[in-house]
C-alpha cells in the first residue's frame, strides 16, 4: 500500500497521522526508526536551524539542500517539503522549476501555503503526478499580512472561509490539508467538510492527525514555545549537562582514559 493510500484509509479508519519536521540526516535516520507518517521539511527551518525570526528568508536551495539530507536518513518515509516564500508566485515557468529541484531533492510531495492564487498551482501539480497539501489557517509566509503570528478563525466569518478554502483544496486534488492554530471546534468543522486527511499543527483533537517540530518536542527550543506544543524531553539541559560533564573530565584529566587511547604496536614496545 502507498502512502498515499495508507493516509486515506488512516482517515477512513479514524487512526491518527503523525507528522514531525526534520532537516537533517542524523535527525532524520532517527526518525526513520520511528512510527511517524510522514516528515516535513518545513520552511520553519530557517527559524530553528537558521536563526531568523521568521520564514521569509527560506528560499528553494535551502529547502532542497534539507530534503537531500532528510532522504538520505529517512529512506523509507514519506517527505514533505515546504515551497518557500514566494517560490511559487512568479510565473507558473519559474514555480514549476522550483517543484522541479525539490521533488528531485527528495520530495514525495509538496506544501503550499494558502489558497488563493494558487488554484491553478494546485490543479496543474495533481494533474502532473505531483502530490500537494494544502496549508490554511495561521500561514507563517502571510504574517506580516494578517496581523502576526495569531490564531485564525475566531469568528464565524473566519470559521465558514476556511471551511470553504479546505473544500477548495479537495477539489483542486490535494492529497492533505495542514490546518494551523485555530479553535478545536474550528478543527472539527474543516475535518467534518473534506474527504482527505486534515493535519493540525494547533487545530485541536478532532482532526485527522498532528504535527509539530522536531526540536519542540524535544526541548531544544527554549526561547519560544507556541501554545500548541507539548514538550516530551527537555533536550537542551540533557546536552549541555553531557557536554560540561565533558568538558570537566578533560579539565581534571580524566578523558581520554586508557581504554580510549591507542595501545602502543608490539614492534613500538619491543624497541623500548
Amino acid at each position: 500500500m502507498s502512502v498515499l493510500e495508507n493516509f486515506k484509509k488512516l482517515k477512513a479508519e479514524g487512526k491518527k497521522i503523525v507528522v514531525v519536521t526534520s532537516y537533517d540526516y542524523w535527525s532524520a535516520k532517527i526518525l526513520n526508526e520511528t512510527d511517524v507518517s510522514g516528515i516535513l521539511i518545513g520552511d520553519c527551518s530557517s527559524m530553528v536551524m537558521h536563526g531568523h525570526g521568521d520564514t521569509l528568508s527560506s528560499d528553494v536551495e535551502t529547502i532542497a539542500m534539507h530534503t537531500r539530507a532528510v532522504r538520505k536518513g529517512a529512506k523509507d518515509k514519506f517527505l514533505i517539503a515546504a515551497m518557500p516564500f514566494m517560490s511559487n508566485r512568479k510565473g507558473m515557468k519559474e514555480t514549476m522549476d522550483n517543484v522541479e529541484i525539490l521533488i528531485k531533492a527528495g520530495a514525495n510531495a509538496l506544501k503550499i501555503e494558502g489558497v488563493a492564487g494558487n488554484e491553478e498551482l494546485y490543479a496543474h501539480l495533481s494533474q502532473s503526478g505531483i502530490p500537494t497539501i494544502g496549508h490554511i489557517g495561521l500561514t507563517p509566509s502571510h504574517h506580516n499580512a494578517i496581523g502576526g503570528f495569531k490564531a485564525q478563525g475566531k469568528t464565524i466569518e473566519s470559521e465558514l472561509s476556511l471551511i470553504e478554502e479546505a473544500k477548495k483544496l479537495d477539489k483542486l486534488g490535494c492529497i492533505a490539508i495542514v490546518l494551523e492554530a485555530v479553535p478545536q471546534h474550528v478543527g472539527a468543522s474543516v475535518r467534518d467538510a473534506v474527504s482527505i486527511p486534515v493535519v493540525g499543527v494547533g487545530a485541536g483533537l478532532d482532526v485527522d492527525g498532528q504535527a509539530l517540530v522536531f526540536q519542540d518536542v524535544l526541548g531544544f527550543s527554549t526561547d519560544f514555545k507556541p501554545k500548541f506544543v507539548r514538550t516530551y524531553l527537555n533536550g537542551a539541559d540533557l546536552i549541555k549537562n553531557a557536554i560540561n560533564q565533558f568538558a570537566a573530565d578533560v579539565h581534571k584529566g580524566a578523558f581520554p582514559s586508557a581504554i580510549e587511547t591507542y595501545a602502543p604496536s608490539k614492534e613500538q614496545l619491543l624497541k623500548k
